[in-house]
């Protein structure tokens, strides 16, 4: 279980988030809705400890966060927690499967990157570098980069936003899929369709 408890943050004078309650259970989809600048990003950021919260309590599983904290050492919750951005940020210089691994070299990845590879069937590209890629499958590639580190929870921001009609069915396969392997699921999205097709419960942001 993922739970964030009265979260709050602000930057400057401005408050963007408020005593925000939010769980967030494996093999289940929460889906966060609300205006542009209402706080849906900072409260990713918030929930992965990319960005400390002002105040509030994180649990995830067996470790325990509050805020504000005295401890300048605090664990972080990756890579049981991962992030998938919009941007998706990929080394242009790395060819799609050298970006999957970058984060495991050392490690014994192979069955893993094999699994990945048919999951999200992405034999076709998956020797291309991004530039020879689509965005669609750019995108595979940003979220094989993130299970392959074998997540719990996943946190994707907006990742349909520029997605063709085809792309975001086989994005809503692909979530779908995980939250049967049991991974738990935030999800940043303002289309309602993607809403209605993986989420389990909504999170309205009002900002």
């Amino acid at each position: 279980m993922l739970k964030g408890i009265n979260i709050s943050k602000s930057f400057g004078k401005k408050k963007v988030l408020d005593n925000i309650n939010i769980e967030i259970n494996q093999g289940k989809a929460a889906i966060i809705l609300g205006p542009s600048g209402c706080g849906k990003t900072t409260l990713l950021r918030s929930l992965s400890l990319l960005d400390y919260p002002d105040s509030g309590k994180l649990i995830i599983d067996d470790l325990e966060y509050t805020f504000p904290s005295r401890n300048n050492n605090i664990k972080l919750p990756y890579p049981r927690v991962t992030v998938v951005y919009q941007q998706l940020f990929l080394w242009p210089h790395l060819t799609n499967k050298e970006n999957i691994i970058l984060a495991v070299k050392g490690k014994d990845y192979h069955a893993d990157f094999e699994r990945l590879v048919e999951f999200l069937d992405m034999h076709d590209f998956i020797n291309n570098y991004p530039n020879q890629s689509s965005l669609g499958q750019k995108q595979r590639i940003a979220i094989a980069r993130a299970l392959i580190l074998r997540p719990k929870y996943i946190l994707f921001d907006e990742i349909t936003s520029s997605l063709d009609i085809v792309q975001i069915e086989n994005i809503i396969e692909i979530i779908n899929n995980l939250k049967k392997d049991n991974i738990g699921i935030f999800l940043i999205t303002h289309n309602m369709d993607v809403a209605n097709k993986v989420g389990d419960k909504k999170i309205y942001l009002k900002g």
